[in-house]
């Protein structure tokens, strides 16, 4: 198989799509789990505020407008095949302009300052967070995964002992949503990461929000942990958009990797009922 080239220019369009995509589109994974809950919630409160969410994602789609004013801070993973020459210009300099570009045609909020202590805004939403991947054959695949920081903000790693096993995992993730609460904008997906070292786990919660909310983890033992977290999560009450009732959650998606024998990483992710995404192939 030879060497595929790909234009740095058709990764800027791309992104420039996927960011707009990502904020105006609610994922249908999401928009049916919404729908769903509404039977499920017995407040009343609780479920005028879910049928205003589904309201709101049908306007936002239908008019190509923002799902929320919060148009996150643009988090791009990019996975490139071996076989991929890319020409024509600096990868990283072409996923920027793609932001940049998509941010401003989309009239989208830019939320993005330079410096985390003097507080600048970039006025152009860049610069992305950016994970690499290198995997096998000639293409691309980019996500763009716009993060709010509501939810962000309420996010929490904590470097478990291994004695504290599965327990100290569900109650530090329990923990961490019931200290959230309202904040995030519930209901909310739940992404865990465990194992690996600290940026790592903290690097699986955040994949871990990519996942449908309802694709379940393959691994038994790890499925049966994400329904139980949902169940106890639920069983709460902060209810959606804070005001109580039985839909705290959508989801919890639990991602894993191995770890040293010295200790137990879990990062909690927390996405808010939009938690959005979108995602494209060169």
């Amino acid at each position: 198989m030879g060497i595929r080239e790909i234009n740095a220019s058709s990764i800027t369009e791309l992104i420039s799509r996927l960011c707009i995509e990502a904020n105006c589109n609610l994922k249908k994974d999401i928009e049916k789990a919404l729908a769903q809950s509404l039977a499920a919630e017995e407040s009343p409160v609780g479920k005028n505020v879910i049928q205003s969410m589904l309201e709101n994602a049908s306007i936002a789609r239908n008019e190509q407008v923002p799902i929320c004013q919060d148009t996150g801070m643009a988090v791009v993973f990019f996975e490139v095949g071996i076989d991929v020459h890319i020409c024509g210009g600096d990868p990283e300099e072409a996923i920027n302009e793609g932001v940049r570009h998509g941010y401003e045609k989309g009239y989208l909020r830019k939320s993005v300052v330079r410096d985390p202590v003097d507080r600048v805004n970039t006025n152009d939403n860049t610069p992305a967070v950016i994970h690499y991947t290198i995997t096998t054959g000639d293409q691309i695949k980019i996500i763009v995964a716009p993060k709010g920081f509501g939810s962000e903000n309420m996010s929490a790693i904590k470097m478990l002992t291994p004695s504290e096993s599965i327990e100290g995992i569900k109650k530090f993730v329990i923990d961490t949503v019931s200290k959230a609460g309202a904040n995030p904008c519930p209901p909310i997906i739940v992404g865990v990461g465990v194992g690996g070292t600290m940026e790592k786990c903290a690097l699986l919660s955040k994949k871990a929000l990519l996942r449908s909310v309802d694709s379940g983890n393959p691994d038994k033992f790890w499925n049966s942990v994400e329904k139980e977290l949902l169940e106890k999560i639920n069983a709460i009450g902060i209810g959606p958009a804070g005001f109580g009732g039985r839909i705290t959650a959508l989801g919890v998606n639990i991602e894993t990797f191995p770890t040293h024998i010295a200790g137990l990483p879990v990062a909690v992710n927390i996405g808010c009922h939009v938690t959005r995404h979108a995602e494209g192939i060169l």
